[in-house]
This record gives C-alpha cells, structure tokens and sequence, in this order.
C-alpha cells in the first residue's frame, strides 16, 4: 500500500492507496511543532484505527508547500513504516510541461495537480483547488502547466474578517437560508459562502475567454471546500475532493518505476 501526504499551510490531507484504490484518507493539521515521533505515533494510529496493519504500507509520496513540515514527516515514515518516501516538487521528472516564467517557483500542489488532471481527463482542464489560498491550475491535455490564478482562500477571507472586526461573531461556512440576510450571522454567511462561488464562477469564466487553444476546458474543482460550493457554483463540471493525492499516486508510479505493491 501507499502513504500520500498533501501538505498545506493549515492542513494536511493523508491518504492511503491499495493499488489504485484509496483506502483511506485524513486531515490533519499542519504543524512545524511535531516532532518525527509525534507524526509516526499519529499516522501509525489512523492506519490502525481503520483496520489497517502498517506493515502493508510499502511506499510513501509527499508533495508540500511547506518545507519546513516535511523532513520531521519523512523521518517518521521511513522510522515508523520502515519505507522509501519520494517528494515531489518542480525538480521532478514527472511528465509534463510547466510553460511558466519561472517553473522553480511553483507549487508541489499545482504540480501534481497538473500530473493528475493530464492523466485522468485527457483533455483541457481548469482546477480549482480550495484551500488556505484558491488556486486556479490551467492545463492542457498533454500536460502542459499553462500557469493560472493564486487568491486568497475562502477561509482565509473569513477568518480575515472575523479578526479585524470587534462585532461580527465567526460563523460556519454554510450557505443561509436566503441571500438577504435577516441576521448578522446570515449576513456574514451569504457573503462568505455566496461571495466566493460567484468570485470563482467569474474568474472561470475570464479564464475561458482567455484559454489559447479552441475547446472549452473541463472545470474540476477539489479541495476541502469543493463540496461545500459545489451547489453554488455554476462553473463546476465535476468536484475531486481528493484529486491531489490521486496526483501523488500516479506521481510516485511514475517517478518509482512502477505501481504501488499492493497490500
């Protein structure tokens, strides 16, 4: 079986494969402060708790933003799993294309994220990828990175209002009732929630206008939050939440020479 790791900057999304199959998946909180035992004791009680003996991971894969989190995670999957661990970034030699200024600089996310939608959709595709930022990934059918749109999360957004206001109380992400809000919590809801899917419906829709090839692209939105707006969202052609770490499996069949093993 094989351990995948999406590290973000406030969480990270864990999965575990058998073959092609996800097993398992969970969310974690980013965190500089673990230690390698820490991340091996956690990791080694999620497998656990699923039904799942540890010693049939045989792999592990990593793709982070956060450099900083990742040699503590790679210690504890090589001391608690006793496997090989690949991290994935732009020196990669995955096939595709990042047809950007400055290919270096881009994240392992929107790298994978590349890789995934090139294999599984064989066609142009837009991801949206809701997470502490939204990324927007621009990608052609043979892989190629066209480059793309970074704006601010739509947690992020929310979690910015709450603290810079002395009387708007933090509320959940969930759409109201009604658009006009009747209460403050309504209000700041419809906002948030109606305010991020009609911002990412346009940015869609600026793409489009502005794709270089004829066809219109596929629009796959994933991340935590892509279920949550997918009954607001007009652009949404299919939602993926966990199309990074299919990304990290097929990366690391790649970048292994083969396939997983299964368990």
């Amino acid at each position: 079986m094989l351990l995948v790791f999406d590290v973000g900057n406030t969480e990270t999304t864990v999965g575990l494969f058998d073959a092609e199959r996800l097993a398992g998946h969970w969310r974690l909180t980013t965190s500089l402060d673990r230690t390698a035992d820490e991340i091996g004791l956690l990791l080694r009680g999620l497998v656990g708790n699923a039904g799942i003996d540890s010693a049939r991971v045989r792999a592990a894969a990593i793709g982070s933003v956060v450099p900083g989190a990742t040699p503590a995670l790679v210690e504890a999957c090589e001391r608690y799993f006793d496997v090989a661990v690949l991290v994935v970034d732009a020196t990669s030699p995955l096939p595709i294309t990042l047809d950007v200024d400055e290919p270096r600089t881009v994240g392992a996310d929107r790298i994978i994220n590349t890789l995934a939608a090139s294999r599984l959709y064989g066609r142009d595709v837009i991801v949206v990828d809701l997470g502490t930022a939204t990324t927007y990934d621009c990608i052609t059918a043979d892989g190629v990175f066209l480059g793309g749109i970074i704006a601010p999360g739509v947690r992020t957004s929310a979690e910015t209002l709450f603290r810079r206001t002395s009387k708007l109380p933090a509320t959940e992400l969930v759409a109201p009732e009604r658009v006009i809000g009747r209460r403050t919590e309504e209000c700041i809801r419809a906002g948030v929630v109606y305010g991020a899917a009609d911002a990412i419906d346009g940015l869609v829709r600026r793409i489009k206008a502005a794709w270089p090839t004829a066809g219109e692209p596929l629009v796959v939105a994933t991340g935590g939050l892509a279920e949550t707006l997918r009954p607001h969202c007009t652009s949404f052609d299919r939602v993926e939440p966990y199309l990074t770490l299919q990304g990290l499996r097929i990366a690391h069949g790649l970048l292994a020479g083969e396939a997983a093993p299964p368990g």
